[in-house]
This record gives C-alpha cells, sequence and structure tokens, in this order.
C-alpha cells in the first residue's frame, strides 16, 4: 500500500484536498441546520398510500395573488397538510381579504380553517368572527368563501352588528363579493337604533 506525505503533495493537490474537506464541511453544516430549521414541520408517511404525505405546521401562511393583486391571506397558528386530496386544516386563523385596490375589506379569526387548494376555496368555522371596512361585524358557525366573484355564505347562529346602530340574527347570510352587501334569508330577526349622533 502506497501513502503519500502532505509535504511531498504538489501546491495544485493540495488546493484540491483542502477544497474537498472544506465542501464536504459545508454539505455536513448545511444537513445540520435544516435539520434544526426544519424541527417543527413533521412530515410523515400515511399507512396505506406511498404517495400520501401529510405534514404538520407550526405558524403557517396561506396567500393568493395574482398579477401583484392580493386576494386573501390566512395564517394558522398550527396546521397540517394532505397531499392526498390538497387540504390544508388550520387552527386559530386569523387573516384578510382584499379589494381591487389591495386594501383589506374584510378581517376575519376562527377557531378552525380549511383551504382546499383543488376547490380554491376557505371554510371557516368554530368561533368564527368576521369585520369589514365600515365597521359590521359578523359572527357564525361557520363562512364558506369560494372564489372572488361569488358571494361568501355565513351559516348557523349568525349576528350581525354595524356600531350601535343595527343589529341582525339569521341562519343564513350572503356577503357580496365586493364585501359591502348582506343578503339576508330565510327567518331573520332584525333591529335598528337611533344612531347616538341623532340623540
Amino acid at each position: 500500500m502506497m501513502t503519500m506525505k502532505w509535504k511531498n503533495l504538489s501546491k495544485k493537490r493540495k488546493t484540491y484536498f483542502i477544497a474537498g474537506i472544506t465542501l464536504v464541511s459545508i454539505m455536513l453544516w448545511a444537513f445540520v441546520s435544516a435539520g434544526i430549521i426544519t424541527r417543527n414541520f413533521n412530515r410523515s408517511q400515511v399507512t396505506g398510500k406511498q404517495d400520501r404525505q401529510e405534514a404538520q405546521i407550526e405558524g403557517i401562511i396561506l396567500t393568493e395573488t395574482k398579477d401583484e393583486h392580493k386576494y386573501w391571506e390566512i395564517y394558522g397558528e398550527t396546521g397540517s397538510y394532505n397531499s392526498d386530496n390538497s387540504i390544508a386544516m388550520l387552527n386559530n386563523c386569523i387573516g384578510n381579504f382584499y379589494d381591487a385596490n389591495n386594501e383589506v375589506s374584510m378581517s376575519f379569526e376562527s377557531t378552525k380553517g380549511t383551504y382546499n387548494a383543488n376547490k380554491k376555496q376557505i371554510i371557516l368555522y368554530e368561533n368564527t368572527h368576521i369585520i369589514t371596512k365600515d365597521g359590521t361585524s359578523l359572527e357564525a358557525d361557520k363562512v364558506v368563501w369560494s372564489g372572488n366573484d361569488t358571494p361568501i355564505i355565513a351559516k348557523g347562529n349568525i349576528r350581525i352588528t354595524r356600531h350601535d346602530e343595527f343589529l341582525a340574527t339569521a341562519k343564513l347570510v350572503e356577503i357580496s363579493p365586493s364585501y359591502d352587501d348582506f343578503k339576508i334569508i330565510g327567518k331573520a330577526v332584525s333591529k335598528v337604533y337611533k344612531s347616538s349622533k341623532e340623540k
């Protein structure tokens, strides 16, 4: 077996050797760093299907933007994504819907939410509260957003308030795509109060 001493190596070979050691060190550092950075991103194979993966994520942000126009964004404190049905499940959600001028038209918070990438649909449920830019507030059991040109549907134990001037309860409400009109459907109770400015 032939061995070579460092001092007998040519300058060129020494340079290659040092470059190789440096490259291996960088790759090892990157591998360890990636493990640390992604410690909260736990991806595990779901039994039964080789190509199906489910990711558990802490602090997930989803957004839809097209041609520099932002349509919506949603943040979940924790969540999961299932590649089999392309659905993200979020917990403790907050987010915004935007108008044509990229200004916030409606904000929301909800205990739970889902985003279906195939249907391009957001569903908020459990303790859902939304507020529009004019100060109208709506609480509902479930809110469904199915596209920029489709009315938002709110269902179950709906309570709509606007400052101290208006109160309505209902089981089903449609919110216009521009987020400024509410259509109450079915049995509802509405109360209009005199504005404090008029008193």
